[in-house]
């Protein structure tokens, strides 16, 4: 009895957890006013082994990139506009080499000024990475990613938590410091997180930001990837925007799925998505999709994997919700339907599986 006892008191407490956990990510989603929320999000995979071209051409070089992706937004979705850019990691500074306090720039200044107007001439928020001077006396230096708003003015700045190196030198990327923490940034459209590069390798930040309620992360990076973006927009529930030096740049969905990518050669893309979206497993009634089909038409859209019985669905009807169109069609959503068998599961084993 007190066996039983003890696993219902563990049980409990970990429901409690994991109810915290998705309650909290459902608050910050809450607090939006529900329905579509298109954002056109734009990326670049630009190759920066090279000499560097000194920093006036560098910032006009991004400049470019950005208007690129500024006009294929316009005329790919006429009517909308660029909301958010990305640029591979350090771009500010990638090909310069030396300490980390030789190749770094201060955010003040001539960067600032350049890239806030950018922002500001496409009216869109722009991922800035760069290798930070936070303070030469100090000798302190950062992997960062800074973001702007519309304005041109900062609107947070994520600095990398797990840098490369180490070792036996105990130097990490020339001499930066780890950054401590994992913000979350609210745009106006939504709420967006970054992380870069090696930050894949470890899971802390990536659990930590969908626990925030982060809906797009930019990842920012020399180390192109497919599968581990992948696995983390799956695990976490929330887009993925890549941007690299090489081989490619992706668009990930929360189901795992690469939406859009460059591949080859240096480039830019943009694509729209809807931050208003749900994820659901198989369901009978779900008919892989086609009942949106048949009750909402063109007012619905959505993709479905037959191979993994697993879709993501969105409204294009400003004035119906997507979670208003799946409990019409009494569907139940992936998060919910995961939570009720895993109570049941519990119940009738007498407690959570070990995990020894």
């Amino acid at each position: 009895m007190r066996f039983f006892a003890a696993a219902c008191v563990i049980g409990l407490v970990a429901a409690l957890m994991l109810g915290a956990v998705g309650q909290a990510k459902e608050k910050k989603m809450a607090e939006r006013k529900p329905g579509p929320r298109k954002v056109v999000v734009g990326t670049s995979m630009y190759n920066m082994f090279h000499e560097y071209p000194g920093l006036e051409k560098r910032l006009e070089e991004l400049d470019g990139l950005i208007g690129q992706m500024a006009q294929k937004a316009a005329a790919k979705y006429p009517g909308c506009r660029l909301d958010i850019a990305a640029l591979p990691e350090v771009a500010v500074s990638g090909g310069l080499h030396g300490s980390a306090a030789e190749v770094s720039f201060p955010l003040e200044g001539q960067v600032l000024d350049a890239m806030g107007a950018v922002a500001r001439k496409h009216q869109c928020y722009v991922v800035v990475p760069l290798h930070l001077a936070e303070d030469r006396e100090k000798g302190l230096y950062s992997n960062a990613a800074v973001l702007l708003d519309r304005k041109g003015e900062v609107a947070g700045i994520y600095r990398k938590v797990f840098p490369a190196g180490g070792g036996d030198s105990g130097v990490l990327e020339g001499g930066v410091t780890p950054g401590k923490d994992f913000p979350v940034f609210d745009c106006d459209f939504g709420r967006v997180a970054m992380q870069i590069c090696y930050d894949m390798a470890f899971d802390a930040g990536w659990q930590v930001l969908g626990r925030k309620g982060a809906e797009l992360i930019v990842w920012t990076t020399q180390w192109p990837g497919q599968i581990n973006p992948a696995s983390r927009a799956l695990r976490n529930d929330y887009f993925i925007l890549t941007s690299t030096w090489r081989n490619n740049a992706s668009l990930v969905d929360p189901t795992g799925h690469v939406i859009r990518e460059i591949r080859g050669e240096d480039g830019v893309f943009v694509e729209q998505i809807d931050l208003d979206y749900v994820v659901m497993h198989w369901q009978a009634a779900l008919k892989e999709g086609k009942a949106f089909d048949e009750k909402y038409g063109d007012r619905a859209g959505y993709r479905y994997s037959a191979a993994e019985d697993t879709g993501i669905f969105w409204s294009n009807d400003p004035d119906k919700p997507i979670m208003e169109m799946m409990r019409e069609l009494g569907l139940t959503p992936k998060r919910d339907a995961l939570e009720r068998s895993r109570q049941v599961q519990d119940r009738l084993r007498g407690g959570p599986p070990s995990l020894d």
